[in-house]
């Protein structure tokens, strides 16, 4: 078609020492810590001269559309040029000279960028590519072979891929910059060239009561599924980093709302009898302020499931068993137990060493080759996303530079043991939206607080191609206009960020996310209209490519979920997956002009709050005058007014009332946790208290001077949590890293 030619390129602390000081009087002052002539905290977050970062990433967006439109141009000058070259060079007795013409086409040819030729170029092998019965691409060096239409009973042939008629080099190159085929940048259409076979996006929320309670409904949601994706809710004793106790404000809230976690064997309970190291099992942590501590529970755990894998491989059994009874006849304590009986579906792996870790039992390069293969194994997600909590949903425990540290220092960990199948952080705009946002504002903050985070890791030295691909999104979907393309909005901001200001590579610009219904949406009158909203809401997620997706069931608007209430939500996604046809198509809403015009609006507008933000010093700046949680508390308080009002619609609600008025509808039941649950899990932390105090003791002063000196705290973590409770941990860290206050 033209020639190609060489490609052209598109366009961090002082330390702090500790000194004891005395007040000239009769009051020292003097730390308790151990002094240390080492580094401490890093002066900034976001180094001074890095604060205009967002506007920087609009700054390079505008110039991206203005490149693209430049080429764009240029491509259909060169496109009507040919046409009328060829034209004239068919046409008999012609008179008319084609060579200044083909000069013209020439000089065209040579303003237009390397990369749109390679892309015209390859454009009529790609409709070729896309033709052919089967679809071949390579994942880590695996190739991967995908059937690329699907039969209907009308026995059509339907494309899970369409593309684009267009024969004018203009509009080839506009929609191959702008949109392009699913995986290939900008990622409109999502990251992944197909939808995994086999492989639903069903991700359901659980949590309630004790481990052993939540483990059973988790067995229940993922019996007969090809793939196992897990969602855990926490208390509110356990997202405040608390330990379960009989103190008043403790008491009533273990286990109500969310699971109760407070030690490795609660976690080992928890996901018991699922293999947490396989490819086909996938856990999210929706925790926050006591993010590490959760996070080092479940790869203990996961690592302690490994050991017991090769621990029955090995014939160990009988020899494992003997030494774990010979430590607590030594303690003269019983050992930790799974409180009833095991649910359908889970065969007990997980449970052999609760009360121990691999490394008691087994030899210690035996134990650290199973640790090395077990966290580079583990798939998920933990959310561990502050500055959102800060915003709007309030689960801050620590100090924000410290939980800021912690989040780094998380990262750190994965980079140097080469974890790359686990998101270190899920940065979310679903509590944003929540708390009563709109979807530009939950859009643009969550972006926006994602940016703050690279920036944050770039300052502390880490490589972003390392870092990038552990970085993961969580949105909510309404059923507002701007839901259709929040998905493709925010991969489309993201990768031309991380392609052009950063100079990540592809793997980086990727942008990966979770789906979860409207929760605000769900209402407490006429609740099984709700299930209509949240079949809606999940069609705009399925059409979006969004990677994984939650629904919610009806009657979240009055109580915990029930069984039957958690299959109908379930149901509402597998029904659209299988059953609608239109979504054995995997581009359905590319190309119409509606979702073209909504991408433009909704990216200008979060493009325009990303300046708004930057005038007030970025995303940390912002927050110290409460401009997020102002804003949001604006929005919710206009659609508030509306709902009431009657000037915004709501089935059942404020209009298409019942005969009988449509009332709020009572719950017949409360899921609660009982007596017995709330007793059994402080008895399982008091077990784990009395186990091991001197280990205890000395992990919280190892974990203490790491804070200090300003070490890797997770590295620690990782150790403390095979013997500390939630509450140690969080209690020690209390007095090195303050806890949080928020501004007033």
């Amino acid at each position: 078609m033209m020639s190609e030619k060489k490609p052209e390129q598109l366009n961090f602390g002082q330390a702090i020492v500790f000194n004891p000081f005395v007040l000239h009087g009769n009051i020292a002052f003097n730390s308790k810590l151990p002094l240390s002539a080492a580094k401490s905290e890093k002066i900034y977050i976001i180094p001074p001269d890095r604060t205009r970062y967002l506007a920087e990433i609009a700054e390079a967006n505008a110039a991206y559309h203005l490149w693209v439109n430049e080429q764009v141009k240029i491509a259909q000058n060169m496109f009507q040029l040919r046409g009328t070259i060829t034209l004239l060079s068919e046409t008999k007795n012609n008179t008319i000279a084609t060579a200044p013409l083909e000069q013209r086409f020439e000089q065209l040819s040579e303003q237009l960028h390397f990369d749109c030729k390679r892309l015209l170029n390859e454009w009529p092998a790609t409709l070729q590519k896309y033709k052919a019965e089967f679809f071949t691409y390579e994942v880590r060096g695996k190739e991967i072979k995908q059937p690329l239409f699907y039969e209907s009973l009308s026995k059509l042939q339907i494309p899970k891929i369409s593309l684009p008629r267009y024969e004018a080099w203009g509009d080839v190159l506009n929609w191959l910059l702008t949109e392009n085929v699913p995986g290939e940048f900008p990622y409109a259409a999502g990251v992944f060239p197909l939808k995994r076979d086999g492989e639903d996006p069903t991700r359901m929320f659980a949590g309630e009561g004790g481990p052993e309670r939540t483990n059973k409904r988790f067995h229940y949601v993922s019996l007969g599924q090809p793939a196992h994706r897990l969602s855990t809710a926490f208390d509110s004793v356990t997202l405040y980093g608390e330990d379960p106790h009989v103190r008043p404000d403790i008491y009533g809230k273990i286990g109500n709302a969310g699971v109760s976690i407070a030690t490795i064997d609660d976690a080992k309970k928890l996901y018991s009898g699922f293999d947490l190291c396989s490819p086909s099992t996938s856990v999210s942590m929706t925790i926050n302020g006591p993010a590490p501590m959760l996070l080092g529970f479940f790869m203990n755990a996961a690592i302690d499931q490994q050991c017991e894998i090769y621990i029955k491989a090995n014939g160990l059994e009988k020899e494992v068993e003997v030494k774990i009874n010979a430590i607590y006849q030594k303690l003269g304590i019983p050992r930790p137990l799974y409180q009833g009986e095991l649910p359908i579906g889970n065969n007990g792996l997980g449970l052999m060493l609760l009360g121990v870790s691999g490394d008691q039992v087994l030899p210690a390069d035996i134990y650290q080759q199973i640790k090395a293969k077990a966290i580079a194994s583990v798939r998920g997600t933990v959310q561990a996303d502050i500055l959102k909590e800060d915003q709007a949903q309030n689960t801050c425990i620590f100090s924000t530079e410290f939980a800021l540290r912690l989040m780094g220092d998380v990262q750190e960990y994965f980079i140097n043991q080469q974890i790359r199948n686990f998101y270190s952080v899920s940065i979310s705009g679903y509590h944003i939206a929540e708390a009563g946002a709109n979807p530009i504002t939950q859009l643009a903050l969550t972006l926006s607080n994602g940016f703050t985070y690279v920036e944050y890791y770039l300052s502390r030295g880490m490589d972003i191609n390392k870092f990038g691909p552990n970085l993961s999104f969580f949105f909510s979907n309404g059923i507002d206009p701007e839901y259709a393309v929040i998905g493709r909005v925010a991969r489309k901001i993201w990768a031309k960020a991380l392609k052009y200001k950063y100079q990540a590579n592809s793997r980086a610009q990727m942008l990966k996310y979770h789906i979860q219904t409207s929760g605000r949406s769900l209402h407490a009158q006429e609740i099984d209209f709700n299930d209509i909203r949240t079949t809606l809401q999940a069609l705009y997620a399925i059409y979006d490519n969004c990677n994984s997706l939650h629904t919610n069931a009806y009657d979240e608007a009055i109580t915990t979920p029930t069984e039957d209430s958690v299959r109908r939500a379930m149901a509402i996604q597998l029904i659209i997956n299988k059953e609608l046809g239109l979504t054995k198509n995997e581009n359905p809403i590319q190309g119409a002009f509606i979702i073209e015009e909504l991408t433009d609006l909704v990216e200008e507008a979060v493009l325009l709050e990303f300046d708004r933000i930057t005038e007030r010093g970025g995303v940390l700046g912002a927050m110290e005058t409460m401009y997020q949680r102002s804003k949001i508390q604006e929005e919710s308080l206009y659609y508030e007014t509306l709902k009431h009002n009657g000037e915004f619609p709501i089935i059942g609600v404020n209009t298409f009332l019942s005969s009988k008025g449509s009332p709020t509808v009572l719950p017949s039941e409360v899921i609660r946790a009982t007596e017995e649950e709330k007793q059994f899990q402080i008895q399982t932390k008091e077990l784990l208290n009395k186990a091991n105090p001197s280990k205890v003791k000395a992990q919280i002063a190892i974990l203490q001077a790491a804070a200090v000196q300003n070490e890797n705290l997770f590295d620690k973590i990782m150790e403390a949590t095979k013997v500390c409770s939630l509450g140690q941990i969080t209690t020690a860290l209390f007095e090195v890293g303050g806890q949080y206050r928020r501004n007033m």
